[in-house]
């Protein structure tokens, strides 16, 4: 009990302390790789700003390794939180890493990195066979909000990878980058990125899948897999309450 609180009073001096430390952050990149299975894995690095008075208390509390997500929000600002998130969906597999501090001309920087999956990023719809039609969507996007809807903020980069063998059908707004390729439909673009202030209200990005033979075969396989698992375990809850029954039946005798 005397650990547990002491562990709790000394997490709060660590945030408490960080009142007159000075953090700022000063970019922020966002990249969602896309999945076949409409989930995503997302990686986000934020580049913070920390002022000389301020560097003790960041290693402190860096070092601090029972601090949680939401005590390095009150530490750092709004500005550290998972951009890609889906009312609708789950995140799993979620990862902080603050990192070491660096020397620059004004102080130090630091990189602090989120890593996390996010399921029901996009839909899919089979338009023929072995042929997938993915669509992004749109509310698990967690950027600013503007009077026209979501916005990329200032010195903020979203970057969406497709899955291997993807070929792009749409997209809007133009990504800054590839700066090239947009006669062509970006054609072979595989990776595409969008700066600071962009408008995202109207975002639309669509792609296509697909699928060899021998992945329909495998594919075919891992389902009828799971189908019999789920058949398994049925038929083993159904034995295991017959038995118990049986039991009940036997000793009430």
């Amino acid at each position: 009990m005397r650990l547990a609180i002491t562990a709790v009073l000394l997490a709060a001096l660590l945030v408490l302390g960080t009142a007159n430390a000075t953090y700022i952050v000063t970019a922020v990149n966002t990249t969602v790789s896309l999945k076949t299975n409409t989930s995503a894995y997302v990686s986000e690095i934020l580049r913070v700003s920390v002022s000389n008075t301020s560097v003790s208390q960041y290693t402190q509390d860096r070092l601090a390794l029972n601090l949680t997500l939401s005590q390095w929000q009150n530490i750092i600002g709004p500005e550290l939180t998972q951009h890609i998130l889906n009312p609708k969906g789950s995140i799993y597999d979620f990862g902080f890493v603050p990192g070491p501090l660096i020397n620059s001309n004004n102080g130090k920087i630091a990189y602090l990195q989120m890593i996390y999956l996010v399921t029901n990023v996009t839909t899919v719809n089979e338009t023929a066979p072995r042929t997938f039609v993915y669509s992004f969507n749109n509310d698990v996007f967690n950027f600013q909000h503007a009077e026209s809807g979501v916005v990329l903020g200032e010195n903020t980069t979203l970057t969406i990878i497709l899955p291997q063998g993807a070929k792009l059908d749409s997209v809007y707004p133009p990504p800054d980058s590839p700066a090239f390729g947009f006669s062509q439909g970006y054609r072979n673009a595989t990776s595409f990125s969008w700066y600071s202030n962009e408008p995202l209200s109207k975002f639309d990005l669509t792609f296509t899948v697909e699928q060899s033979l021998q992945g329909e075969v495998l594919q075919f396989f891992e389902d009828a897999g799971n189908w019999i698992s789920s058949v398994a375990y049925l038929l083993l809850a159904l034995a295991i309450a017959a038995f118990i029954v049986y039991t009940y039946y036997k000793v009430g005798r």
